[in-house]
């Protein structure tokens, strides 16, 4: 089987994702385009070579529908001869959409391919795709009943599953956004950030080249004064044993942004001259229970672990998607994984959280880390919406 590697990686910043918002005003569509130049430019490959654009995308409504790929390939003024193609497995869907690329060059499929996620939530709302839709299914609905619940709630029940205090969820938010603002502060994002021209009042554009939703400065103590944002009396009389820690500070961002890594074969790149920066190494998805669903990193990982004869003592770096704050603390738990290794860029309680984007700017921000560190193994797993998760780990080269 080939050998897949990552050639280039980049991401845009991150917007808030609500109006007003850094990009908010730039069409979803103008977003990607502009990470997909961005890649090709970087990169210096012929555009014409690449044989499929798969992108991540969870709310494919509005702006993002009609294959949202296909049309940023366009936009970006880009061979018409190269395909593009919409994947959906919610927060992971990027990450997703890495491991097709990959695959579908291990196995001969692709010589050249890149993946790519696209959110932009203060244009097309979460939830979006589902509107006007009546609950989940009457067999699913009976399966599960009372009911699945939100991810705010299945939040809560992992904080009360792994014991986790509300002084915890928060000083990890805090020290989120302090990881963050360090990074930034010393030009740490620089090298994996494509800066964005955006639409200004006046008819002129401007250029965004840092994150926007990062606050230095956030402390434990302001954040434990925030109000818990899901607790309603059914769920109190459904989960008695909730303790109710979550809250808007110790939970992801709406956020706008999108990322693009590109994947090809080691022969094919050594062949046009490219330096691979780093390998597929190995590759897991898995379901989970659904009511507590966003557990299902701790068990993608024990089985890419598994498949890639590694332990987690040789993993250098992990990126455990901050969806909100009991995810990675749990999954540190269960692993006894150093807390400096982990998100030591801070995650997405500081970065945002732009749904079909993240796993690729997770990717891309992991191996910009190895290349700074010189660390050799990096382990990325995101909870998906349902109970999912996938886990992938790459090895710098």
């Amino acid at each position: 089987m080939r050998e897949a590697v990552i050639v280039e990686a980049v991401r845009t910043p991150v917007g808030r994702g609500k109006p007003g918002g850094a990009l908010s005003g730039l069409h979803a569509v103008e977003l990607l385009a502009s990470a997909l130049s961005a890649l090709v430019a970087r990169s210096g490959i012929d555009p014409e070579l690449v044989d499929d654009v798969l992108v991540g995308c969870v709310s494919q409504a509005g702006e993002q529908a009609a294959c949202p790929g296909r049309l940023a390939w366009l936009a970006a003024g880009l061979p018409e001869t190269v395909p593009a193609t919409t994947i959906d497995r919610r927060c992971g869907s990027s990450q997703q959409a890495a491991h097709f690329a990959a695959q579908g060059v291990m196995s001969g499929a692709y010589d050249i391919a890149i993946a790519a996620g696209l959110e932009s939530m203060s244009r097309v709302p979460m939830g979006s795709a589902r509107m006007g839709q009546d609950g989940h299914g009457p067999s699913a609905e009976a399966r599960y009943a009372p009911g699945l619940v939100s991810q705010g709630v299945a939040a809560e029940l992992m904080a009360a599953r792994w014991k986790l205090s509300r002084g915890q969820l928060d000083e990890y938010s805090a020290r989120s956004h302090e990881r963050a603002a360090v990074t930034a502060a010393v030009g740490g994002f620089e090298p994996e950030i494509a800066p964005v021209r955006v639409p200004a009042h006046d008819g002129t554009r401007d250029v965004v080249s840092a994150d926007e939703t990062i606050r230095p400065g956030t402390s434990a103590d302001a954040l434990s004064r925030l109000r818990p944002s899901f607790r309603t009396e059914e769920m109190e009389r459904r989960f008695p044993q909730i303790g109710w820690h979550i809250t808007a500070g110790n939970s992801s961002q709406l956020a706008d942004a999108a990322a693009a890594v590109l994947v090809m074969s080691a022969t094919r790149a050594a062949g046009l001259g490219l330096r691979a920066r780093a390998r597929f190494h190995s590759f897991s998805v898995c379901g989970d229970d659904p009511i507590l669903m966003l557990s299902g990193p701790i068990r993608a990982t024990e089985k890419v672990l598994d498949r890639a004869g590694l332990r987690i003592d040789d993993i250098d770096v992990a990126e455990i998607n901050e969806a909100f704050a009991p995810v990675p603390l749990a999954w540190q738990a269960e692993f006894g994984f150093p807390g400096d290794r982990l998100n030591p860029r801070g995650g997405a309680i500081a970065l945002g959280h732009p749904l079909g984007a993240s796993g690729v700017r997770l990717m891309t921000t992991m191996l910009h880390h190895l290349e700074a560190t010189g660390g050799r193994y990096g382990l990325q797993a995101m909870c998906e919406g349902g109970g999912m998760a996938n886990a992938t780990i790459i090895e710098r080269l």
